[in-house]
C-alpha cells in the first residue's frame, strides 16, 4: 500500500470517527432536552425581556426591560450603576432581574452614558446629569402600558446609590429609592477611606497611610480652590516614586477645576441630598466594606432619623461593598476583579424583598 493510500486512509477514519461523535453527542444532547422535559414545571410567573431605547437630551442610551407577565401595571426600578459597573449584562445588576421580576416588580438595566451601546462622554457628565438619566428612563417607563407610572423608583449601588437618591430628589414622579453602599460623605472623603483600607490590606505602614492620604487631600484642595498648583505638585511628586503610588487613584498630575470631573464630583454632598428626599428609601451598608465608612454614615442617618422619617437604615452583618460574603480583603479591592462581583448575602435579599413588601410594591401570592 502506498504512503498516499494510507495518509488518505488514516485521515477518512479520522473524519469518520469524528462523524460518530458528533451524531452521538447530538443524541446525548437530544436525549438530555428530552428527559429534562419529563420533569419540568411551569413557573408561578414566566419573565418578558425586552430591549429599549431612551434618550436624555442627544445622549442616547439602551438597556434592558425584565418584566413579570402578570395581569394589570407593574411597578418598575430603574437601576443605576457602580462607578466600575457601567454595562446592564455585568454580574451586580443579576439579582434584580432574577429576583425582582417573579415578585411582580419589573426591572430597567442600562448601559451608562458611554458604555455599550449608549452614547455620549462619561468624562463630561457630572452626578446631575447621570441622575437625569435615569430619571429619563423612568419617564420611558412611564408611557409602558405595561408598568404602573405612579410606582417607578431607583435602586443604586455605592455610586449608583448617590445616584438613586439624587433622581429622588429631582424627580417628582419618583416613588421610592434603594440605596446600596453609598456613603453620607463627599466623594474625596470616602476615596480617602478607601486608599487607607486598600493600603493597610497591601500591607503598607501607617505612615504610608499617612502620606498617601496627605497627597489625596493636597489635590482635592486644589480642586476646591484652596491650593495653589506649585504647592499641590510638590507634595504630589513628593510621593511619585513610592511603591504604593498606583493605589492611591491619583495621576502623575492633575486638571484644572474648571475642566476636571473630580472638581465636579467632590462638590456632591449626600446629606444635602438627603435632606430632600421625601418619599420612602432604603439604605444599606455592609459591615466589612472597605470602600466607604458604613459605620460614619450609619451614625450621620441615625442622628438625623427624626428628619428624615421616611428613611430605613440597615448594616448587612459580614456583607462587603457589593453585599458579598466570600470574597477576601484583597479580593474585595483589587480592580481587576470588580465587574465580576454580585451580591450573595441572604440577609441583604431578605431585606431588600421585606420592604419592597411593606412598601406595597411585590404582587399577591
Amino acid at each position: 500500500m502506498s504512503r498516499l493510500v494510507r495518509v488518505v486512509g488514516f485521515f477518512a477514519v479520522i473524519a469518520w470517527t469524528g462523524t460518530i461523535l458528533a451524531a452521538g453527542t447530538a443524541r446525548a444532547e437530544n436525549t438530555e432536552r428530552d428527559v429534562t422535559e419529563k420533569w419540568r414545571a411551569s413557573p408561578a410567573v414566566t419573565v418578558e425581556r425586552r430591549e429599549m431605547a431612551f434618550s436624555n437630551g442627544p445622549v442616547q442610551l439602551s438597556g434592558t426591560l425584565y418584566a413579570p407577565k402578570i395581569d394589570g401595571r407593574v411597578p418598575a426600578i430603574v437601576v443605576f450603576h457602580a462607578a466600575s459597573c457601567p454595562t446592564r449584562d455585568l454580574p451586580l445588576y443579576r439579582h434584580l432581574s432574577q429576583m425582582l421580576p417573579p415578585l411582580g416588580i419589573a426591572v430597567f438595566v442600562y448601559d451608562r452614558r458611554g458604555s455599550g451601546k449608549s452614547t455620549g462622554v462619561l468624562a463630561e457628565s457630572d452626578y446631575d446629569a447621570l441622575a437625569d438619566d435615569g430619571i429619563a428612563a423612568q419617564k420611558m417607563l412611564a408611557q409602558d402600558p405595561h408598568i404602573d407610572a405612579k410606582r417607578i423608583g431607583f435602586w443604586g449601588l455605592s455610586q449608583g446609590g448617590w445616584l438613586s437618591l439624587l433622581a429622588a430628589t429631582r424627580s417628582p414622579d419618583a416613588a421610592f429609592a434603594i440605596s446600596i453602599s453609598a456613603p453620607m460623605t463627599t466623594p474625596d472623603v470616602q476615596m480617602n477611606f478607601a486608599v487607607a483600607n486598600i493600603l493597610r490590606i497591601k500591607g503598607y505602614s501607617e505612615t504610608d497611610v499617612s502620606e498617601a492620604i496627605a497627597a489625596r487631600t493636597a489635590v482635592d484642595n486644589f480642586e476646591r480652590g484652596q491650593l495653589d498648583r506649585p504647592t499641590t505638585q510638590a507634595r504630589l511628586d513628593a510621593v511619585v516614586g513610592k511603591p504604593w503610588f498606583d493605589l492611591t487613584y491619583l495621576d502623575k498630575t492633575f486638571r484644572d477645576p474648571n475642566v476636571s470631573r473630580w472638581a465636579k464630583e467632590i462638590r456632591h454632598d449626600p446629606v444635602k441630598t438627603l435632606d430632600a428626599v421625601k418619599i420612602p428609601a432604603l439604605v444599606i451598608y455592609g459591615s466589612n466594606d472597605p470602600w466607604v465608612p458604613a459605620q460614619r454614615s450609619v451614625d450621620i442617618l441615625r442622628a438625623s432619623a427624626k428628619q428624615h422619617p421616611s428613611i430605613t437604615t440597615a448594616i448587612i452583618a459580614g456583607a462587603d461593598h457589593d453585599m458579598m460574603l466570600s470574597a477576601s480583603p484583597a479580593a474585595q479591592v483589587d480592580p481587576a476583579g470588580l465587574n465580576a462581583q454580585a451580591p450573595e448575602s441572604a440577609e441583604y435579599f431578605g431585606l431588600l424583598a421585606s420592604w419592597l413588601t411593606a412598601q406595597g410594591l411585590t404582587r399577591k401570592q
